[in-house]
Order: C-alpha cells, then structure tokens, then sequence
C-alpha cells in the first residue's frame, strides 16, 4: 500500500520535528543539564496531543485504504459478472444462429466431431438437381488441407484416393488444372495459387480476370480474392488454397457472373463460409437427366443466400465434382466414376 506509506511519512514529519525540539530542549549550555519539570512538560504535552493527531490520521487512512480496496473488489466483481453475461449471450447467440442454419439445411444424414473438427453433412434437394453439402467447424485449423495428386505436384489422383491416402474423414475436388506433355510425360498442374500446408506450391502467379485463390487462414477462417502480389495473398497467413473461377457471393451479395459462364447447368463444387465462421463445402452433380442436371452458378447463387452464407467460391467442377465422406463417395460423378484431378480438399478427422 505505497500510499498509506506516504501519508505516514508526511504525518511522521513533524512528529519527529517535535521530538528534535523536545531533545534539544534538554541541553543548556554546550552541556546536559537538568531540565526542570514545568519547561519540560508543555513539550510533553504538545508530543502527546500531536501523537494521538497522528494515530488519528493513521487510523482515518486505513479506513479510507479499506473502503477502496472494498469499491475495487467491487468493481472487479461486476467486470466479472458483466463479462459472464456477455459471454452467455453470446452462446446464445451463437446457438440461434446454428439453429437457424440447420433448419435451413435440414436434418444432417452423416456428422463427426472430434477436438479438431464438427462436420455435419445434408443432402441437397432441389428441382431439377442434387447434391450434398458439409458444413464445417474448424477448431484446429491445420485439419483442413489441400493435397497434391498422390501428394506430388504435377501427379494427379480421385478424391476418394486422396480421402484415403491421407486417413481424411472428408474430402472433395480442388482448384482448376491443365495438363501437359513434357519429355514423353503427361504432367496434371493446378492453375493458379496453390498453398498446401502454409506454403506456395510451384511459386506465385498473379491473378489475371475472374482468377480467385481461396482456401482458409490460419485462424480457420476462409481466405478468398483475387491477389496481384505475393505479398498481399501471404499477409493473410493462408493455411491451405487453390484457384479457380469465378467468385460467387461477397458480403451476402452475389457477384456479376462472367459471360462464358452464364446460364449454364453443370456439375458444381463449391467453398463457402457462414457468418459465424463455419464453412460450408457443396457439390451438385449434373449431366444426368435421371437424377441430376446440374445448376446454373445464378441459380446457385440463390441456393447460397437462401441458406445464409456470406461468401462463396466456385471450384473446379462438370467431371471433377466428387464428394467423400467417412470413406464413400455419397455424389454420382457425371463421368461415371472419379476423376483423377490434381489438387483435392480434405478434411482431417
């Protein structure tokens, strides 16, 4: 208590002024002499009356010094109590929030949850197409990964390869790719950035026209955008991502759809994120009059904002769409069966 301390001090000040007075009161001519009682006694007695001023004024500041250290136990007892509403109310919020994106997906037909992840998968019905949907919660963010073809840049593989190569409990396809001959060898290459375990794979290329990089960060969050710089895409500390075209919904609103890519209904996959930082992982299967013919990204687009995401990224899509959970491929790929791509989304169980 540095002030009761001080507050003694400046009492104890003239106490001991008074006290010097009173010793020096006892020499008489460069000597000790005997001091008679009647001019020793106003000194003793205006020592007495100071002393019991003192004790006082002692007394008075640990009452004070008591009443503050009450008011701040207080204080913290209601910053506490104001700090436990608030995080209550903020489950609360968090729990209406999730209600009411479940009630928009309907009843899940697959879940898992470990300390690292909550996965919830539904089934997509609407007219005209099908598909399947995982909505995602991240506690660890290195669970969700982006993996090269048989884990090699420029090898290609199935996602239900890639699920099972890696012991995922969920996987779909990734980011667009081209392939090439080189020296008597097919090469499968994903265009655009791609970031596989926090890092750039093959160097970085700027984005040019609709190009988009999208994955998450490294709080779990997702990371989409078009980036001209490395610096501007690595600032974000990426955690995984790759690249295709175009970028759907930003800010709860749809984007323009470029031409070529208007009004046409093909297979999707698709990579989003809720207000409450879930992600949200979608593949519609097409080219199949019998079971699915595929969506429009416009119509796609609705089937977002009527399901209440706030961002969304169209990946690679038609005969790469491929959706694997807990070791089945739940989606029917237009081509009949997987197609080896060369990047794949997984999610670590």
């Amino acid at each position: 208590m540095r002030i009761i301390n001080f507050f003694f001090i400046a009492l104890l000040v003239p106490f001991l002024g008074l006290l010097g007075g009173a010793y020096l009161a006892l020499y008489e001519n460069d000597g000790l002499l005997p001091v008679p009682f009647e001019k020793l006694e106003p000194v003793m007695t205006a020592f007495n009356n100071e002393a019991l001023a003192m004790e006082k004024n002692i007394g008075f500041i640990r009452q004070t010094a008591a009443e503050q250290q009450r008011q701040f136990a207080e204080h913290e007892r209601i910053l506490k109590e104001l700090a436990q509403k608030s995080g209550t109310q903020k489950k609360l919020s968090d729990a209406i929030y999730e209600q009411r994106i479940l009630e928009r997906l309907g009843p899940p037909i697959g879940q898992h949850r470990s300390e690292r992840v909550e996965i919830k998968v539904f089934q997509l019905k609407e007219l005209g197409y099908r598909g399947y949907i995982a909505k995602i919660k991240l506690f660890d963010p290195s669970a969700f990964k982006v993996v090269l073809g048989k884990g090699k840049l420029g090898e290609s593989e199935i996602t239900s390869a890639a699920v099972k190569r890696t012991g995922a409990i969920l996987g779909i396809n990734g980011g667009g790719f081209f392939r090439m001959m080189q020296d008597g060898k097919e090469y499968t290459l994903p265009i655009g950035n791609t970031v596989v375990n926090g890092k750039l794979v093959g160097g970085f290329k700027p984005s040019h026209k609709d190009l988009f990089f999208a994955g998450v960060d490294n709080e779990g969050e997702l990371l989409g955008g078009i980036f001209y710089e490395k610096d501007a895409l690595m600032q974000h500390r990426p955690v995984a991502g790759v690249s295709f075209v175009p970028a759907l919904i930003k800010n709860r609103k749809p984007l323009p759809i470029p031409e070529k890519w208007q009004h046409k209904k093909e297979p999707r996959t698709i990579i989003g994120e809720y207000g409450n930082d879930d992600l949200i992982l979608i593949v519609v299967d097409g080219r199949q009059s019998d079971w699915s013919s595929g969506v429009t990204l416009e119509h796609l687009q609705i089937k977002l904002i009527e399901l209440g995401v706030i961002e969304a990224y169209n990946l690679d899509g038609g005969g790469s769409s491929a959706f694997v959970f807990n070791g089945e491929v739940l989606n029917r790929p237009s081509d009949g069966k997987e197609r080896p791509v060369a990047t794949n989304i997984v999610v670590m169980p």
